[in-house]
């Protein structure tokens, strides 16, 4: 029997870059649309340093989002590798969507458009948080984008907490994205192993409990994972670049590291479904974000 050509139905499947200034909401935006907490999420902007793809299916479309850094001016090296991995994913993306807080002037968007302007890539405006405004806000600042609607395909107002948007997102992405084969495993919801999960489970913690100063020269190191059914053993270290930081994070009787490895051990509890034992350490590698080979152990490739 030949298969009836009607019948058969065309899936849909592409790289769609979400990006925004640092703090626009991404990470939270993907962890609602994908359902799980994936995403690393802090108030404290750049707390997400490499691209993560999260994948969301939608009727008969694989949407694979790539969660980016927030974009900033470059300043020290390990900003320079945050910059351009959300270059690269812009780049290399079927799709751009671009976050624009509601309450933000359209100073940020202006500087996208300016990135953009020998780029083919489309893109669609995400006005977040707009749950933080009144209606006659969110249809003013609706109209302030309109002067710019020869450049994106679509805007859409979106908020994570009254849960408004995320049907018409999917939809509106599934419309740009090229004709293909499921590109992972339709089970799957992250490319992500459970050691980088693990990892920015730990840095987000780290974010959420300590001081301004600590998060942005810290990370952390997965030394091993021992796993079961039901207990993932995890040896893990947090790497810092001075003495007076290591004192700030382990804290008076070892309070600081007990609160960053309680929280974080919770948040790995609820992503594996298991219990965790978490080994946490801290230790002085004196300036590693500030040189080449430093970022380069990390898996910062400047």
């Amino acid at each position: 029997m030949f298969e009836d050509k009607e019948d058969k139905i065309d899936t849909k499947a592409g790289f769609v870059a979400v990006v925004g200034r640092p703090n626009a909401g991404k990470s939270t935006l993907l962890n609602y649309v994908v359902g799980e907490k994936l995403a690393m999420v802090s108030k404290k902007a750049q707390a997400t340093r490499k691209r993560m793809n999260i994948i969301v299916m939608h009727e008969d479309t694989q949407i694979i989002f790539v969660d980016t850094p927030g974009i900033h001016e470059k300043e020290r090296l390990l900003n320079k590798f945050m910059m351009d991995e959300a270059l690269k994913a812009m780049g290399d993306a079927d799709l751009i969507v671009f976050l624009a807080p509601i309450t933000d002037k359209l100073t940020e968007y202006e500087k996208f458009l300016k990135m953009m302007e020998f780029k083919s890539t489309k893109h669609i405006v995400l006005l977040t948080k707009m749950d933080h405004v009144k209606q006659g806000d969110i249809l003013k600042k609706l109209g302030e984008y309109q002067k710019y609607q020869d450049r994106f395909e679509a805007i859409i107002p979106f908020s994570v907490n009254k849960k408004v948007g995320k049907t018409q997102l999917l939809s509106e992405i599934s419309k740009y994205l090229p004709v293909s084969p499921f590109l992972f495993d339709t089970e799957i919801l992250t490319t992500d192993n459970i050691r980088d999960i693990y990892k920015e489970l730990i840095r987000e913690s780290i974010f959420e409990n300590l001081s301004d100063e600590i998060p942005y020269e810290s990370d952390v190191t997965i030394e091993k994972i021992d796993e079961t059914d039901t207990l993932d053993t995890v040896y893990a270290t947090v790497v810092v670049e001075k003495e007076t930081q290591k004192g700030m994070i382990v804290g008076q009787k070892g309070e600081g590291i007990k609160r960053v490895g309680k929280f974080a051990r919770q948040q790995m509890e609820v992503f594996s479904g298991k219990k965790i034992f978490l080994d946490l350490h801290v230790s002085v590698k004196k300036g590693w974000s500030k040189n080449k080979d430093g970022l380069e152990e990390f898996g910062y490739i400047v």
